[in-house]
């Protein structure tokens, strides 16, 4: 049996990155989600299991010190990451597992496991993404500003990935997704055994 395919997300604040991921789990129900451990309190409408499990702090760091993490980082205090063994056990059973990740938390699992296939969701332009940033109308100008520049700073590093998306219409970019992952599950490293099941039997 071959493996899964691990394949990272990731995406500037802007990009439609969240809605695409919506759409792509109900056209693609069969492809699993790397649920991220996270040592922040848990907010109103989380629930445990779906995006994130909450641990300690300490739980964490024990995590860290025994290299169980794919990737982590830490913000604001808080420690969030991706656990190495739900990930290996997936891809193990055949199964193809995305995870949603920042360019920081990408390096990082490109690093441990360069088998993975990146793939970097862009917003048409920089009106556009400004428009959607800008559009919620719930945030202050300054805020928006420091949104901003976040976004660039993460699109500076789109050229770090393996693929770019183009998120201008939804139904299309997640098409895009669904192209990339069935056009790896045809590389020929992951076809291997039907050619050798061919020639077992001239």
């Amino acid at each position: 049996m071959n493996k899964g395919v691990i394949f990272i997300i990731s995406g500037p604040s802007g990009s439609g990155k969240d809605t695409l991921m919506v759409e792509l789990f109900k056209k693609c129900p069969e492809i699993k989600f790397s649920i991220s451990s996270i040592t922040r309190a848990m907010r109103v409408g989380e629930v445990e299991g779906v995006k994130y499990n909450f641990i300690s702090k300490e739980q964490f760091e024990q995590m860290i010190k025994e290299d169980k993490l794919l990737e982590y980082n830490s913000y604001v205090g808080n420690y969030y990451g991706t656990p190495r063994k739900p990930v290996e056990d997936e891809i193990e059973k055949g199964n193809n597992i995305l995870i949603e990740v920042d360019v920081n938390g990408a390096a990082q699992i490109k690093e441990k496991m360069p088998e993975a296939v990146s793939m970097f969701i862009m917003p048409p332009s920089f009106e556009e993404l400004e428009r959607r940033l800008s559009g919620r109308g719930t945030e202050s100008e300054e805020l928006i500003r420091k949104r901003m520049q976040s976004s660039l700073d993460e699109i500076k590093r789109a050229s770090e990935y393996d693929y770019i998306i183009v998120n201008d219409d939804i139904a299309t970019a997640v098409d895009d997704i669904i192209s990339v992952m069935r056009s790896c599950q045809l590389r020929q490293e992951k076809q291997k055994h039907i050619i050798e099941e061919v020639l077992e039997k001239c």
